[in-house]
């Protein structure tokens, strides 16, 4: 069921099946809870010297309220030193407590101060907040709407309706989208978000078409329905809201998309789908994974199965995207998009206006340039990684995931 076959650049085209407990994923997709911490990653190095720092926390998790930040280094777990330390298996069981309810001593450092501080957190059920940091910046005249946006899950659709309909309001002329860690979900999501953004020229128009093999060109196997385009819509898909709910519409020509290597699947659907309507899309950060596969969840005595099944082309009938998308200056060259490759900025909380790739972002809309020796690259695979000696950050599997 896997192909062994290479992309263009050398890498191979399936690096995406994945199984996952029925239980927990239904949890994940359907409320966003997860057990853990409340806090993701950001892998510099996973052999020793190692080197991991925080990249984001949820909000009221037991990282948030123990005074965890982003940009904070993993110094320690239950007493091993976490850069050079040789018992896995310690940091394992901290990383990744095995029930709910475990107490793992955490020692971080900050990288600006080399100041340390330990705290307690307890494993617990995390709810997901998908859509953080949202807010409109006044910059010399003109309104730009920024939301971080993180996973592609049900909870997301009132969320970003709420947010957007924010934006309309203040009259917003440019939005900056911050897709950096958001590996993908629910592909009704992604052209929700599309559609919000291009607006109602776009109503009706193809945002993504799946294809699946040569013995299937015209049914969806799985469902057993005709193949049809997903449609730019003025409704929403109706996870949480009814599927009535007028979408609030920006009507925008161009949208700033911050990106990296955790930029995945649905997320880099968002990109394609744009650009097959005419929507300008710029980059600014880093290659994109590169999916532009999808699958269905199917069950099967408690275990999910994510097998590839389809690939999503936009209105121009293109998905060749297997090496991602990159913004011009990138070491590593997928797809290249308009933008800039800008490292992530760990040293600044996310939504500050003086964070390295927001500021980029805004520079950007205001000259049409990019910051000065900007071009660095991500190891690929972003947040999803396992690592040389068994460490394995974990968090939502990357994916177009289509519902029946």
């Amino acid at each position: 069921m896997k192909t062994f076959e290479l992309t263009a650049a050398g890498n191979p085209r399936d690096r995406f099946h994945f199984t996952y407990d029925t239980e927990e994923w239904e949890q994940l997709t359907q409320s966003g809870v997860s057990a853990g911490y409340g806090m993701e990653f950001y892998r510099v190095r996973s052999s020793p010297p190692r080197q991991w720092l925080v990249a984001y926390t949820e909000p009221n998790t037991p990282a948030s309220n123990g005074g965890v930040v982003r940009g904070l280094e993993i110094a320690a777990i239950d007493g091993e030193d976490f850069r050079d330390g040789a018992d896995v298996a310690t940091l394992n069981a901290g990383l990744f407590p095995a029930e709910l309810g475990e107490f793992h001593t955490f020692t971080f450092r900050d990288p600006a101060t080399d100041e340390t501080f330990s705290v307690d957190l307890e494993s617990q059920e995390i709810t997901s907040t998908p859509v953080q940091s949202a807010n409109v910046i006044e910059r010399d005249g003109a309104s730009i709407g920024y939301v971080l946006f993180n996973d592609h899950i049900r909870t997301a659709e009132s969320l970003l309706i709420d947010e957007m309909t924010a934006f309309r309001d203040a009259n917003i002329s440019e939005l900056v989208l911050d897709l950096r860690y958001n590996g993908g979900g629910y592909l009704d999501i992604a052209r929700m978000v599309a559609s919000m953004i291009a607006g109602e020229e776009a109503v009706g128009q193809t945002f993504s078409e799946l294809q699946f093999n040569d013995k299937y060109p015209t049914v969806n196997p799985i469902t057993g329905r005709a193949l049809s385009p997903s449609l730019f819509a003025n409704t929403a898909p109706g996870f949480e809201v009814s599927s009535n709910t007028p979408l609030p519409m920006l009507n925008l020509d161009r949208v700033v998309v911050i990106s990296g290597s955790g930029t995945c699947s649905a997320s880099e659907a968002i990109i394609n789908g744009l650009r097959g309507v005419g929507v300008d899309v710029v980059l600014i950060g880093d290659t994109t994974c590169g999916k532009p596969y999808g699958f269905y969840g199917i069950d099967n005595c408690s275990t999910t199965y994510f097998t590839v099944q389809f690939k999503g082309v936009n209105a121009l009938g293109f998905g060749d995207y297997t090496d991602g998308f990159s913004p011009s200056g990138a070491a590593f060259q997928g797809e290249e998009v308009e933008g800039c490759a800008v490292s992530d900025d760990l040293t600044r909380q996310l939504g500050d206006p003086l964070e390295g790739r927001l500021a980029a972002a805004l520079a950007y809309l205001d000259t049409g340039s990019c910051p000065a020796a900007s071009g660095v690259s991500e190891k690929p695979g972003g947040l999803s990684i396992v690592t040389p000696k068994g460490i394995v950050i974990k968090r939502m599997p990357e994916g177009l995931i289509a519902r029946e």
